[in-house]
């Protein structure tokens, strides 16, 4: 098995470093992606930190294509155990000066630095270290043990794909939603088939809403009020609309799917009422400017 691995482990650094190579290099969201990322600070420049992140990129190329073609080659194992101990204390040193900032290890991960990114860099130094001094190459590993290969590269691309970030869309996220379908909110303790997720995440989600931001002029309170109707989960708020003499207070009434949250995919319908506060009357539709046409919605009892 330790022959295996050792054998195989130049296929899989160069997957790995040929992949967020070609993003860095060939993306055109690493020159977006850079001014988010710790490197920029470091650098203080979006411009320099772009310039090193595709350096970076073309070197991971590199050194990918000299574990794939001259594997039982010292040079490009050794390398890639410098190239991951750089990243590690490029990482810690990021983490410590700019925890909210992401690493750019991909040119796509725009989530602040965490475990995973120190564990895909350990990956590269672990691995360079191991292959620079192999003598055998990962193709005459492959045609010797065919099935184990296979099970090997599968698990170890598995592994990959967990430790990087920007690929959750494709496996945790619905992965989550499963769960969620499945098992109910955790935080609320609801069986299968009620699925209501906790207010603070409704909140959330409204607030980032194309109607929350139409609506926000008006609104003048936190969160008053919320109750659930027909699968609706209503949310209450205080706000006046008109300026001056015509000021007149109103309730603010936003209406979304109470099972929507930030893991169940694309943005909610948004419901919005707004109900006059002394008279309880809707206020008309044509007063409202640019907030969405809705119909009016119901109030607590």
């Amino acid at each position: 098995m330790l022959s295996l691995t050792t054998g195989l482990a130049p296929l899989v650094l160069a997957g790995l470093l040929g992949w967020t190579g070609a993003v860095k290099v060939f993306s055109r969201g690493t020159a977006q992606q850079a001014p988010k990322t710790a490197l920029a600070l470091m650098l203080r420049s979006s411009e320099r930190a772009t310039t090193v992140l595709r350096a970076t990129g073309a070197g991971e190329l590199l050194i990918a294509a000299g574990l794939l073609v001259i594997p039982a080659n010292p040079v490009p194992g050794a390398a890639a155990a410098v190239l991951g101990a750089g990243f590690l204390v490029y990482l810690g040193y990021g983490r410590t000066m700019a925890p909210e900032s992401s690493c750019g290890c991909s040119a796509r991960e725009d989530t602040p630095i965490t475990w995973r990114a120190f564990a895909r860099a350990a990956v590269v130094l672990i691995g360079g270290a191991a292959v620079a001094p192999a003598q055998d190459t990962w193709w005459s590993a492959v045609s010797e043990r065919p099935a184990g290969a296979l099970v090997f590269l599968a698990g170890a691309a598995a592994v990959l794909v967990a430790l990087s970030a920007d690929l959750d869309r494709w496996w945790l996220l619905p992965l989550r939603r499963t769960r969620l379908r499945v098992f109910g909110h955790p935080l609320l303790g609801t069986a299968a088939g009620n699925h209501q997720v906790p207010v603070a995440a409704s909140v959330e989600l409204l607030e980032n809403s194309l109607a929350w931001q139409a609506a926000a002029p008006v609104v003048r309170s936190a969160l008053l009020d919320h109750w659930e109707d027909d699968g609706w989960r209503i949310l209450q708020y205080s706000g006046v609309y008109g300026d001056g003499e015509n000021a007149r207070p109103v309730a603010v009434v936003f209406a979304l799917d109470a099972t929507a949250g930030r893991d169940t995919g694309d943005d909610p319908v948004v419901r919005v009422s707004y109900v006059d506060a002394d008279s309880g009357g809707a206020v008309a539709v044509d007063e409202l400017g640019a907030v969405p046409s809705r119909k009016s919605l119901p109030m607590a009892g």
